[in-house]
Formats: C-alpha cells, structure tokens, sequence
C-alpha cells in the first residue's frame, strides 16, 4: 500500500500538472507562474518550518484592489493603467476602490471622487459592476472550501479559513497559502494577499503586511516580533478619536502599547476598548471560523440633541445615514428589496414606515430616495423629531448593479429627487 507522504506528493504533482494545463488555457506565461510560485515559496520558507501538533492556523485570503482587478483582468486596455470604480467623475460620491497604478497618484478607498480626479484626471473612471464582482466572488469562495470546511466570508473580497489539521493532507502553512494562491490565480486570473496566524487577527494584519500578492506566516512564538513594529492604527478599534488619545499618552507602536497597564488604559480609553486594545497588543483574538448566520437587515440611525423640525436637516442626515447602510450593504455582498424609514418623536412615539421595491438595491441615492419619499408620504412632516433612521432588509447575495435600476421606477424618481 502507498504511504500517507507518497500519496501527498502524488496528489501534489497531479494538482500541478492539471495546473499546467490551466495556465496554458488561461494563457499565463510558465516563466510568469513559476516566478510567482517561487516568490511564494520563498515568502512561506522565510516563516521557518512551524509544523507544530494539534497547533491552530487561522488563514485570511484577501483580494487585491478587487473591483479594479476585475476590471483590468476583463478590459486588456485597462492593465497597467489607474483605474478608479466608484461614483461618477464630478459627482458627490466616492470611490469604491481603485488599482495600484491610481494609488500611487494618492487616490484610496473612501476618498470623495472629486479629490480622486483633482489627483488623477488620467485615470479610468468606471461605475462598479456589482453583479460581475460576486459571480467571481462565489468562484473564489467555492475555491476556498476546497481548501478548508470551514470558510467565512467576511466581505465580497475577504474571508478567513480554519486550516488547522490540513498540515497532514496538503503540508505546513506556508504551503496550504501557497496553494490557495496557486488556485485563485488560475481559476479567476488575480491575485490576492494571504496571511497565517494562530488567530483571526495575525493572520488578518499578516495579509494586509505582505499586500500586493503576499503571503506572510506568523508562527506562535513570532507573534509579538511580528506586532511590535505596526502602527497602532492598524489595531482593530483604533480611530480617530482612540488615535488622538493613545498620540497624546505617547503610544504610536504597538510595542509601546503592550508596555501599558490594563488599568491604565481602561482609565483613558473605557472599559471595552481598553481591554480590547490590551489583548491585540499581546496577539490575543478569537480563532473561531465559520459561517456566520444570515443577516436580516442593515440598519443606520441618529438621535439629535433636540427635536428637529427642519426640512433640510432632516433631509440631509437622511442622507447621510442612507450613504452609511448602502456602503454597508455593498461591503458585505448584499442588495435589499426593502427600505425602512424609523422616525420617534417626543414621549418616545415611535413609527416606522417601509416599501418594497420592484428590485433589490445597494446604492446610496436608491436608498435615500425611497426613505425620503416615505417621509413626505407619512403623516408626520412638520412634527418635531427626535431620531430618525433607516434600514434595508430582504436581501439577497449578489448586488445589482446600478445599471440595472436605469429603466424602473424608482431610478425615474431619483433623477427628478434628487
């Protein structure tokens, strides 16, 4: 009988040689994929072999520039170009995400898109096509369960993987991520960024330290070497407000942060995010991984200071808050067909008002614009309010595109809203 090593490497050299046969199809350059095989490989050796019995690996596989990726991938004219999708190029939106090449313009994620095109007026500017992004979203998670049973998709572009255990059927960690790679860049021709830790959240700042098209091993004993010179910005938790007060008590690295007293920085930060904070610092985090329930809504609200009368007030933090559930929504892969408006008035009088639409929406201005109409259709304009909020709900996996909405209703009403 074959023993258990001779049949891995068999089954290796079989995954290889069926590899070969895809890179050919896919028309990738062997000298291409060998390099980056290799590059790979070097990056996982560097990690040392960490075979360690019984040991937790937590894998996290990020995209690269997902949406722009695509794009370049699909339109030969847009490779080695910057390309920006999000809103359109004199509008009031932002952007979505954008290549490499526009990044080195100063253009990013979340940026206004006016700003993006001060930066770069050169850059292709396209409107994201939502429904091409998850067909090859579920072709890389589809990937990944062949890898692990246990996948979580934490965004469109993300998703964490419990590997433990599959050092006997594939090989160390560094070789499980090189495969995943090997895998994805075949099946969907791009790239991505994998990290490996003993937790969600090493392997998770591992990915995102080796990006664009890393692969970054953190052993158990190399966790706080590993830590110790990020920025605590790159903590979870970590905004502005926590930013500004861990600069003033002298803390910019997570090295200094380990070096604070739990008390301390409960004392100054609050209970949860002290505690929070005095855990990652130590590369303490949850290794759970696995599919998360369905979620039944998204949801954004607001209690002003004091009851609101004005039109234009309410009008502009509805707006606000439907930008908030819209990029919500497209983060995690999801359109809804039902928008809710959530008003409560003085003496905690609470309404609620909702309408299904004729298709499932992501967008900002969709959004908005059936809340807003709810709100001129209720019975309560000119009363004063206290909150107000609005959610989405019904959903379904695979946002639409915007393009899609062109013709119907409420992208009519839109365009004489708004």
């Amino acid at each position: 009988m074959m023993g258990c090593s001779h049949a891995v490497k068999l089954a290796d050299s079989i995954y290889f040689w069926r590899s070969g046969v895809l890179r050919v199809a896919l028309g990738i350059s062997a000298p291409s994929f060998s390099a980056r095989l290799a590059k790979w490989s070097d990056r996982g050796s560097r990690a040392g072999a960490m075979s360690h019995t019984n040991q937790i690996w937590i894998m996290h596989v990020d995209m690269d520039a997902f949406f722009a990726a695509v794009e370049q991938r699909d339109n030969p004219d847009y490779r080695n170009r910057p390309v920006v999708v999000g809103a359109r190029p004199g509008g009031r939106g932002v952007v979505a995400t954008c290549s490499y090449e526009a990044r080195r313009f100063g253009v990013h994620s979340a940026m206004p898109i006016s700003e993006a095109w001060r930066r770069c007026p050169g850059a292709v500017y396209l409107r994201p096509d939502m429904r091409r992004y998850a067909a090859v979203s579920r072709q890389i998670m589809q990937m990944l369960g062949e890898i692990s049973p246990l996948v979580e998709p934490v965004s469109i572009d993300e998703a964490y993987l419990d590997v433990s255990g599959q050092e006997r059927l594939i090989g160390p960690p560094q070789e499980i991520a090189r495969q995943a790679k090997a895998r994805i860049l075949e099946a969907v021709s791009l790239s991505c960024s994998v990290g490996v830790g003993p937790n969600r959240l090493i392997a998770k700042l591992a990915s995102e330290s080796g990006k664009p098209d890393g692969l970054t091993v953190v052993g158990p004993g190399q966790v706080e070497a590993f830590l110790d010179p990020l920025p605590v910005s790159e903590l979870r938790g970590v905004g502005r407000r926590t930013g500004r007060i861990l600069d003033r008590l002298g803390i910019a690295k997570v090295r200094q942060l380990r070096g604070y007293p739990l008390q301390m920085l409960i004392q100054h930060l609050g209970e949860k995010a002290g505690r929070s904070l005095y855990a990652q610092a130590r590369g303490m985090a949850s290794h759970r991984v696995g599919v998360r329930s369905a979620r039944k809504s998204i949801s954004k609200e607001t209690t002003f200071a004091e009851d609101v009368r004005q039109q234009s007030l309410l009008r502009s933090r509805l707006q606000r808050l439907s930008a908030e559930v819209g990029r919500l929504a497209r983060y995690k892969g999801l359109s809804g067909q039902v928008v809710t408006l959530k008003l409560r008035l003085a003496g905690f009088e609470t309404h609620t008002r909702q309408r299904r639409l004729v298709s499932p929406v992501d967008t900002d201005d969709l959004i908005f614009a059936t809340a807003w109409q709810l709100y001129q259709e209720s019975q309560l304009v000119g009363r004063p309010v206290r909150l107000i909020g609005v959610g989405l709900s019904d959903f379904e996996h695979g946002p639409q595109s915007e393009d899609l909405f062109e013709a119907t209703p409420e992208r009519q009403m839109v365009r004489q809203r708004t």
